[in-house]
């Protein structure tokens, strides 16, 4: 029987482990949208995971949905991620670079003068984003020509590019949770008549499109793509995923990709089997469970449901969270407080086991 602590090939890697560390939102970053040394100390403490992804990375200055969070679009961001990438090195862990471009998720009010949030078609998210004058609600974006859909493509590749530059395993292109390439999937966001939407052979061509420019870009062994079929975050309406999602991982099987990764929501774990047996390559699960992600989570590697799980919050709240795992605890509990904002509580202090 395999279990979570035994090491597994990404293409071109050998993990340590088959615990990963999730992708997470922390709004920590300076100014232009540079990451900082408090973020690389903070993922250097987290670098026993079998592979850490990081929060995720605008490609491109449209891209950018939250405040503070960080780009990978310029000269100044590349050169500060290279130490946050050789820190986590120098540490023996493996990190892979999550590119979230937040398409109709954001306001203008977090973008530079003169740009306004772009996605497939101008229908606007229900609810809030919260900007440094409070929350406020999401607009209603502009719908991307054809000509800047390819564009856009080509700016996953260039952000790409410099993520190796900046001294990343790879990226993840950010596929889940209601942000562009979801907003391109799903056919309450995507209202298009031309070839990237309707059905749901054309609703998936610009995610197919992003995967192949940046699997051209950098090497599909750096490539990995994450999907949430079915997950009405940030409004989206997603009825009937399966035909589209498996169509999507038909497209990208052939690749060669690093890995797929499924955050899967309640009550889809049979559409999650299918993607799986779809999928000849490494399958990272962040499953869909009551509360934060716990150490029963383990059991999926051993049952062969995932080749990883990855954690979120406990990961937060625990640096060294699989040497907790393997060790049965004990585990901090995770402050609220320090989720959020630079100016956070006990961002890295959490006690070691």
């Amino acid at each position: 029987m395999t279990t979570a602590f035994e090491p597994i090939d990404l293409p071109g890697h050998r993990l340590a482990n088959r615990i990963a560390m999730a992708p997470m939102t922390r709004s920590r970053a300076a100014q232009g949208g540079l990451p900082t040394a408090l973020m690389a100390e903070y993922y250097t403490q987290r670098a026993s995971a079998g592979l850490i992804v990081t929060e995720g990375i605008q490609p491109s200055a449209v891209g950018q949905g939250y405040p503070d969070t960080p780009g990978l679009h310029s000269a100044e961001q590349i050169a500060a991620w290279r130490t946050v990438t050789d820190a986590v090195h120098a540490a023996g862990g493996l990190i892979f670079a999550q590119l979230m471009h937040t398409g109709r998720i954001g306001h203008p009010d977090l973008l530079p003068d003169g740009l306004v949030n772009v996605a497939p078609s101008a229908v606007t998210a229900r609810g809030q984003v919260y900007t440094h004058e409070g929350p406020k609600d999401f607009v209603e974006p502009r719908a991307l020509t054809d000509g800047e859909v390819h564009a856009t493509v080509a700016e996953y590749a260039a952000a790409a590019r410099a993520a190796v530059a900046a001294g990343f395993d790879g990226v993840e292109l950010h596929g889940a949770n209601g942000y562009l390439i979801h907003q391109f999937l799903a056919p309450g966001s995507n209202r298009r008549t031309d070839e990237w939407g309707g059905s749901p052979a054309a609703r998936i061509r610009f995610a197919v499109a992003a995967v192949k420019a940046v699997a051209e870009a950098i090497g599909a062994e750096g490539t990995a793509l994450r999907l949430s079929p079915g997950n009405p975050f940030n409004d989206i309406d997603e009825p009937e995923p399966e035909p589209a999602y498996t169509a999507l991982v038909d497209a990208v099987e052939p690749l060669g990709l690093a890995y797929l990764h499924v955050m899967e929501v309640p009550g889809t774990r049979e559409l999650t089997t299918a993607l799986r047996k779809r999928f000849s390559g490494v399958f990272v699960l962040n499953p869909a469970t009551e509360g934060p992600t716990g150490p029963a989570a383990l059991a999926l590697v051993e049952d062969g449901t995932a080749d990883l799980v990855s954690y979120g919050q406990l990961f937060l709240a625990n640096p060294d969270l699989p040497a907790r795992l393997k060790a049965g605890g004990p585990f901090n509990t995770a402050n609220p407080a320090t989720f959020y904002g630079g100016g956070a509580e006990g961002y890295t202090d959490y006690p070691a086991l």
